[in-house]
């Protein structure tokens, strides 16, 4: 990876840590709620999500964690939206498959600044971080569903 592109992605990493987006709590009881933590690093993280109509309507997250972590969450929020829970485990599977650096199917979803967490794959002690928010959607889909 160019020094350029790896700028651009630190870059973009930094910015969802620093501006969080869909950082919070939802207020009222209609929501999935899932608290996770990596103990090895000590990260932790709530995810909530709200679903309507068959789809992800709305997600949010609070936490403590590193860079990483905290902008892959704030990543996850944003691009689960709009996507059936068939939809978002499919993209949490094509994360975790390009956190792993093997090859992901890049065609079926546009994952615009999560591929800017393509070079945490290099430092596989980071991957947990990557994709503990990640790991909490799809365990609140999975608790849902049963």
């Amino acid at each position: 990876m160019s020094s350029n592109l790896d700028t651009l992605y630190r870059q973009v990493i930094m910015d969802h840590y620093k501006n969080p987006r869909n950082r919070g709590e939802f207020e009222d009881e209609d929501t999935l709620t899932v608290n996770m933590n990596n103990p090895t690093c000590g990260d932790r993280i709530q995810i909530q999500m709200k679903l309507e109509d068959g789809k992800v309507t709305a997600a949010k997250f609070v936490g403590e964690g590193c860079s990483i972590s905290l902008a892959s969450a704030s990543m996850m929020t944003q691009a689960v939206k709009g996507l059936t829970p068939e939809e978002a485990k499919a993209m949490s599977a094509i994360f975790s498959d390009m956190m792993l650096g093997k090859e992901y199917d890049e065609d079926r979803f546009d994952l615009g600044d999560i591929e800017a967490l393509q070079g945490v794959s290099k430092f596989p002690a980071r991957i947990k971080c990557a994709t503990l928010a990640w790991k909490a959607m799809e365990k609140g889909l999975q608790d849902h569903e049963e």
